[in-house]
């Protein structure tokens, strides 16, 4: 079966994003998968405005084959379609894997021409199903355990750390504690050097390594002190997921959503802060203070990552999904993850 993966990742690397790459670097590697990814082409703000969630691409060469893969950010990445001309006559299946799928105003209606995408939410299904007439089905995201889950027990000197969107109020409150020269706690945030460009991925590792060093890690749904126009969303995101495998104590604000009890479905994977963002100050001294009680939940939340969360098990779903053959490589990492579950439930 000849198989191509297109994705943004390559031509357009993304912190926010870098988790969905790795998504379809995965698809590549067990489906020797040819790789596209097109440069996208800055319209002018005229055209921006009348052709609203319409991008265009630079033009990418393929010979085509039996089937497209396209791992999508948002789903506006369908477009990226776009960049191949003919890919309809090319390809004799087209499939998608979006991620942040409630983005609804942001389906381009190049996803007519998909044989049948994913979506991350139950919530999700209808829109894109009705406007478009094509199968949609759930799979939730996931994380590359099998790279980035901790190997050994380190020292922990990060205390709280803070990647990525931060209600201002907390960040405000926060800082003025933990920064202040009295405060034995450090508070790391904004640790990556780059939101762009080519060392976003060579920085992926770097990010790993402060988590595995570090005893609480903060996360807020989308709904806590909300920024900007885009859209709200209870979904679980890269950044729970990373957190939890990295053994981290996630403290924050939880989503309330089917996707955020049926993915985070065990005793204390989150504890939850006080609306009150100088409340919810004390409330991390009071658990720094317990740091010793929390070395179980580390390893449980390790192990229930790499037992359930791991973009592979995304992969074999998505191959039943889709009646894919699925690669022998594939099943080896499937079994290399359990072996990897079994030595964080019973370490020696």
């Amino acid at each position: 079966m000849k198989t191509s993966v297109l994705y943004a990742g390559l031509s357009s690397p993304h912190a926010g994003w870098v988790a969905i790459d790795e998504l379809a670097e995965l698809f590549s590697r067990y489906f020797k998968a040819e790789i596209l990814s097109p440069k996208l082409i800055p319209d002018k703000w005229p055209a921006r405005l009348i052709r609203r969630n319409h991008y265009s691409y630079e033009p990418l060469h393929t010979n085509g084959g039996d089937v497209l893969i396209v791992v999508a950010r948002g789903p506006g990445d369908l477009g990226l379609i776009n960049s191949i001309h003919g890919c309809r006559k090319k390809f004799a299946k087209i499939y998608g894997f979006v991620t942040d799928s409630y983005f609804k105003t942001g389906f381009p209606k190049e996803t007519s021409l998909f044989d049948a995408i994913t979506v991350t939410a139950h919530e999700d299904i209808d829109f894109p199903k009705s406007r478009f007439n094509i199968p949609v089905h759930q799979l939730y995201q996931g994380s590359d355990c099998l790279t980035w889950a901790p190997r050994e027990s380190r020292g922990r000197e990060i205390d709280i750390i803070s990647f990525g969107r931060t209600p201002a109020s907390y960040h405000n409150q926060f800082s003025q504690q933990f920064h202040n020269a009295d405060s034995p706690a450090l508070y790391l945030h904004s640790p990556l050097g780059n939101i762009t460009g080519p060392t976003v991925h060579l920085e992926r590792s770097m990010l790993f390594k402060l988590l595995h060093r570090t005893r609480i890690s903060l996360a807020f749904h989308l709904f806590v002190e909300p920024q900007g126009d885009r859209p709200r969303s209870m979904m679980v995101t890269s950044r729970w997921l990373e957190s939890l495998l990295s053994g981290c104590i996630v403290a924050g604000r939880r989503p309330v959503s089917r996707m955020a009890d049926e993915m985070l479905f065990w005793p204390k994977a989150t504890i939850e802060l006080s609306e009150n963002a100088e409340t919810a100050c004390d409330e991390l001294i009071t658990l720094l203070s317990h740091n010793d009680s929390f070395e179980e939940q580390r390893r449980t939340n390790s192990y229930q990552m790499v037992k359930h969360h791991d973009w592979r098990y995304r992969i074999n779903d998505f191959c039943r999904i889709m009646n894919l053959s699925k690669p022998q490589l594939l099943q080896d990492d499937l079994s290399r993850l359990q072996e990897l579950a079994s030595l964080l439930k019973h370490p020696m």
